[in-house]
This record gives structure tokens, C-alpha cells and sequence, in this order.
């Protein structure tokens, strides 16, 4: 008899990706291990706009401050802001749209007439808006995409729980005394739960870019905090004298989505329930 094919040699896209995000994850958490000790937000005005040298390696913005520092803590910043984005719009989402598909009539009605005024608007847009009333701030940039983001999420929840609703087993539980939280729980979660997984580990990257662009257009992070669109629009001002100040920050826009967008494809391949 064969033996069984080891799961990480199996998903070999999925293994390389996951030992990415992790190196992600750690350089965010050792943060001042990696960047050596430096202060992202110690500014030196002496040394102001100097380009990538062995002693700065990323180089210097206007402040003086190192770059490669600020990217390192901005990893902190952008991945906690945008694991946190997709953590909120996932339960919000998965909960309002269980429910809805689970109970029908009026209450289905009103959470989905809710969803469709939210999803009647450009998300990023509207995210925009929500974050100009609220101010400028990443807790507040997390709240206008979260406010934004959970409709998509609450559609696909329902729409995997009617496909099980008023099957012949639920139906028996029903009659049977189940009581509706046991309902929800033991047949709807776990009919919707993988599907929802994967949009959640796929939706990663966007939601990164959105609160990038949010931080660059000025509704985001606010100085000095290290975050990668913030540094962005920092370093608009400077593209053609110091380009250095936006390659570093987008390159690590760029390389960080890619990564997660892969790891959400890969993850897709093994849960997919269609996958054999």
C-alpha cells in the first residue's frame, strides 16, 4: 500500500506561503529586534532625505527618521489594523447572515435591505466618507472598512445556510424539540464556516490595500505613526528627489498582499468542499 503523500508536501503552495506570512507575522512582532534597536518615530534633522547607505540601509525621510525601521513597525501597524478589519467584518458578517438565512421573514428582510444600502455605494468610497466624519485615525480607519465590508459576508452566510435549511435532518431536529441556538451551532456554523474561511484568508491582501489607500489620502494613520500608507503619502512630496521613500513602503505593500493573496489561493485549494 502507498503511503499517504505528507500535507505540506501535498500543498507545496500553501507551505511556502505559510512560511512567508509567518516570517510577516514575527518580523511585526520583533519589530525592534529586526530593526536594531531604532526608534521609527526619532527624527534627526541632520540627516534628513539621505539615501539608502550602510548606514541606513532604506535610507532617511525629512525627519531624519530611518526608513527601514518604519517599514519594519509598519508591518505591526498595517497587519494588527488589517487582521483586525477581517476578524470584525468575518463575525459580523457570518452572525448577521446565519441568522438571516436561518429565521426568514422579516428579520431576513431587514438585515438584507441593511446590506443592500451598504453595498448600493462604492466600498472605498464610503469607507472614505465614514472615516471623514469619524476622523483620521487606524481605529477609525478599521471601523469605516469594517461598517463597509460585512454585507459580502452576510450575503454568502445566508445563502450557504437556506441551501441546508429545510433539509429532511434539520427539519427532523426542529420537530424533535433542538432548541435554536443548538440549531445554529451544530448545522448552520459549520455549513458555512468553511466557505466563509476561505473568503476571510482571500479578502486579506484587499483589506490591507484599502487601509493603505485610506492612510495615504489622509484618513488613516496620522503622523508619526509608522504605517505604510502614511509613509506612502509622506514621500509623494519627494518622489523625484528621494524615490527611495516611496519604493520601500510600496514594495512592502506589494510583496505583503501578494503573499497573503497566495495563501488565501492555496487555502481555497484545501477547503474548498468541491476540492476532492
Amino acid at each position: 500500500m502507498m503511503k499517504k503523500q505528507n500535507f505540506f508536501l501535498r500543498y507545496k503552495t500553501f507551505t511556502i506561503f505559510s512560511i512567508l506570512a509567518v516570517i510577516l507575522v514575527l518580523a511585526a512582532i520583533f519589530a525592534p529586534v529586526v530593526s536594531g534597536g531604532v526608534d521609527p518615530t526619532a527624527g534627526d534633522l541632520s540627516n534628513a532625505i539621505m539615501p539608502p547607505s550602510s548606514e541606513h540601509i532604506f535610507g532617511t525621510d525629512k525627519m531624519g527618521r530611518d526608513i527601514f525601521a518604519r517599514v519594519i513597525y509598519g508591518a505591526r501597524t498595517s497587519l494588527v489594523a488589517t487582521f483586525a478589519i477581517v476578524a470584525l467584518i468575518f463575525v459580523i458578517g457570518m452572525v448577521l447572515g446565519i441568522v438571516a438565512g436561518y429565521f426568514g421573514g422579516a428579520v431576513d428582510v431587514v438585515i438584507m435591505r441593511i446590506s443592500d444600502m451598504f453595498l448600493a455605494f462604492p466600498g472605498l468610497v464610503l469607507a472614505l466618507a465614514v472615516a471623514g466624519i469619524m476622523g483620521a485615525s487606524v481605529r477609525n480607519a478599521i471601523l469605516a472598512i469594517s461598517l463597509v465590508g460585512w454585507p459580502r459576508y452576510a450575503r454568502l452566510a445566508r445563502s450557504l445556510v437556506l441551501q441546508i435549511r429545510h433539509r429532511d435532518y434539520v427539519d427532523a431536529a426542529v420537530v424533535t424539540g433542538s432548541k435554536t441556538l443548538y440549531m445554529l451551532v451544530r448545522y448552520m456554523l459549520p455549513n458555512a464556516l468553511p466557505m466563509l474561511v476561505i473568503t476571510a484568508a482571500t479578502d486579506i491582501g484587499g483589506m490591507m490595500l484599502e487601509l493603505a489607500a485610506l492612510s495615504f489620502l489622509g484618513f488613516g494613520a496620522v503622523p508619526p505613526t509608522p504605517e505604510w500608507g502614511l509613509m506612502l503619502n509622506e514621500g509623494r512630496a519627494y518622489m523625484q528627489q528621494a524615490p527611495w521613500l516611496m519604493i520601500f513602503p510600496g514594495l512592502a505593500i506589494f510583496i505583503t498582499v501578494v503573499i497573503f493573496n497566495m495563501l488565501g489561493d492555496s487555502l481555497r485549494d484545501i477547503l474548498d468542499p468541491k476540492e476532492e
